[in-house]
Formats: structure tokens, C-alpha cells, sequence
């Protein structure tokens, strides 16, 4: 099998959890990065849900794109279905992306089903800072996934002026700068 490509948009960038072969900058267009997602596990509980990320549709988007030798591809797809499909809240599909140098790529993306009952829509900067703030899953505080999102993203010299609106009403003194250990980063190539 030849190898194959997969787009991450939210921790999948600095926490993809395969093995991966390079990772480049990559825009995918007709999805943006949104807080679209409601987390009733990992981010909240079914009484005080949270918001995670999703790929909903408009805009584009940048990530990073990780290429996957073809002779791992059932244990990455396997790995990731287990990952991003628990609820199915968000669908596997193939998208054109372009790389940072401008070379088009066909992805793995995960986009999120608008029809599921865990879909938020489009919010508002005081609607999600409403949700998120006191909402508590198996992974931790959901503020603490949105303020480690933005640092990770400013990290990487990706701005996202709405989820950072988000951060800063969620903790005024965040900066998203300084706080993530480079080498926890993606490289080129990462070992499993």
C-alpha cells in the first residue's frame, strides 16, 4: 500500500500518537477550527458538557499534515478511528490539502456530522466561555483544554483569533506564548 496522509487541526498536531514518516504545515480549505463540538466525557459530563474542536464547514484551515508509510497503515487508521470516531461525532473522510509549499495532498481529515446530537453550531465568544468554564471530563478542565489549545497553536505560528477571544475572556493573562516545551512539538519524523 502506498503511503497516505492525515490532517490534524487540534491536538492531533502535537499529540498524533502514530508513527509518521514527515509532518509539514498544511492549509485544508472548505472547514475551519471551531469549539463546535459538545464533550460530555473527555471535556465535561452529561450534565455540564464542554465544547472540543471540530472541522465544521466554511473558511480553511491550518494544520499540519502527517505522512504515513503505507506499511502502517491499518494500525494508524485503526489508532485514529478509535480515537476520533467513540461518539461518531465526527466523520472520516479525504481531502485535498495543500502543503505548505504548496503542493496539493489528498488527507485523512475528521469533519464533524452537523446532524449529531453532540454538534454545537456556530457560538459566540461569551456562549462558549459560558460552557467551558466549570466544565470537567475524564481528560481534565475544559478551560484547560482551550488555554493549552491556543498555546499550542501560537506555538506552532498558528493564530486562531476566535478561540484565542475564548482564552482571553477564559483567563485574561493568558499570552499562549512561552509556555509549551518545544519538544513536545512534532518533528519531521517520529519513532513509535
Amino acid at each position: 500500500m502506498d503511503d497516505f496522509w492525515v490532517f490534524g487541526y487540534g491536538s492531533l498536531m502535537w499529540r498524533p500518537g502514530f508513527e509518521h514518516e514527515e509532518v509539514r504545515p498544511a492549509r485544508l480549505f472548505g472547514y475551519h477550527r471551531a469549539l463546535c463540538v459538545r464533550s460530555s466525557v473527555h471535556r465535561g459530563t452529561p450534565e455540564r458538557p464542554g465544547l472540543v474542536l471540530g472541522l465544521d464547514r466554511g473558511g480553511s484551515c491550518r494544520g499540519m499534515a502527517f505522512r504515513v508509510s503505507g506499511r502502517n497503515h491499518k494500525t494508524v487508521t485503526d489508532y485514529l478511528r478509535a480515537r476520533e470516531l467513540v461518539t461518531r461525532v465526527y466523520v472520516e473522510t479525504s481531502h485535498r490539502v495543500r502543503l505548505e509549499d504548496s503542493r496539493p495532498i489528498n488527507a485523512m481529515a475528521y469533519i464533524v456530522d452537523r446532524s449529531h446530537a453532540q454538534y454545537a453550531g456556530a457560538i459566540s465568544v461569551a456562549e462558549a466561555v459560558n460552557r467551558v468554564r466549570g466544565a470537567v471530563g475524564q481528560s481534565g478542565p475544559n478551560e484547560a483544554y482551550v488555554l493549552n489549545t491556543v498555546a499550542h497553536l501560537q506555538a506552532m505560528g498558528i493564530r486562531d483569533h476566535h478561540l484565542e477571544e475564548i482564552a482571553a475572556a477564559i483567563d485574561p493573562g493568558t499570552t499562549g506564548s512561552g509556555s509549551i516545551d518545544p519538544d513536545a512539538l512534532p518533528s519531521g519524523r517520529l519513532r513509535a
